[in-house]
């Protein structure tokens, strides 16, 4: 547990360096914003559980006793009747890290390191991407073409990992998930298509790629849009014989896949057993009893 001097230390270099980045955005001088970055990852690595600012508390026990079972921002403290420093600080950075997950795209390194390759949806770029929800479940022939053409067809399983809400989601959960999963469906005799990788994607691309494979069981791996407590958290969501305009009940969703919430290789498995239901009684979403 970091001491309270060690925290305001961090707390005042962070200040530093947030000045220093808008005076860079606003082209008056030149600073190392990579120290700025680095200096937010290690304010927003810091836990919550650990802080307690309250003065003259009546009982800091019972304060103590419920932060650890609750990642709320309660103890925080107030001067007057705003945030203090240190609270709001850490505000801004949580903030900061949910912009960053959402702007942000994959990098192709962690792409290749996984041996994916990658296709897109309609939308050409990031902010298409955030403004047309549509374009996020669709594909040009060409990139359907190229899934058909790096795929099995008609696979027991497709699995796929796409973007979403939150990049940052991806490349902290999906290189424990994903081998998870595949020795999970391993374990049990299910064979598995070609993992892939699809840029700027929504939930309901899926059916498109389920049509265009006829696959029995299609699984993506997304990240869920951010918040303030974590800005890591990836979904995975199933369907049997998922078609284009099916109605969302007909999905199941395993969520809040991080560390701080399900644990990535404890999901994979879960998903793993999930994915052996739903090929057994062949049915998905509401209608299945698991």
């Amino acid at each position: 547990m970091l001491e309270e001097k060690d925290i305001k230390r961090l707390i005042e270099k962070v200040i530093a360096q947030m000045v220093a980045k808008e005076q860079v955005e606003n082209k008056i001088e030149s600073v190392d914003t990579q120290k700025y970055d680095e200096d937010l990852r290690d304010l927003v690595a810091l836990d919550l559980k650990e802080w307690f600012l309250v003065e003259d508390a009546h009982d800091k026990n019972g304060y103590m006793k419920m932060k650890a079972y609750t990642p709320a921002r309660i103890g925080v403290g107030r001067a007057g009747v705003r945030y203090k420093t240190d609270t709001m600080l850490r505000f801004r950075a949580d903030h900061a890290a949910a912009q960053d997950a959402v702007f942000t795209d994959v990098s192709d390194d962690f792409i290749n390191e996984l041996k994916l390759f990658s296709v897109k949806t309609k939308c050409k770029d990031k902010d298409e991407f955030l403004t047309r929800p549509d374009l996020g479940k669709q594909f040009d022939e060409d990139q359907i073409g190229i899934i058909k053409d790096k795929c099995n067809k008609k696979p027991q399983v497709q699995i796929y990992v796409s973007d979403g809400l939150s990049s940052t989601a991806i490349e902290a959960n999906v290189k424990d998930v994903l081998p998870a999963i595949m020795q999970g469906l391993e374990s049990y005799g299910i064979s598995v298509g070609t993992p892939f990788f699809v840029k700027y994607g929504r939930v309901g691309a899926m059916d498109e790629i389920s049509e265009a494979l006829d696959a029995d069981v299609t699984c993506v791996l997304i990240g869920e849009r951010p918040g303030l407590i974590t800005a890591e958290s990836m979904s995975a969501y199933i369907a049997y014989k998922a078609t284009i305009g099916m109605p969302e009940s007909r999905r199941n969703v395993i969520s809040n896949i991080h560390k701080g919430g399900t644990p990535p290789v404890e999901a994979g498995a879960h998903i793993a057993e999930v994915i052996k239901i739903m090929l057994d009684k062949k049915i998905s979403g509401v209608e299945l009893k698991l």
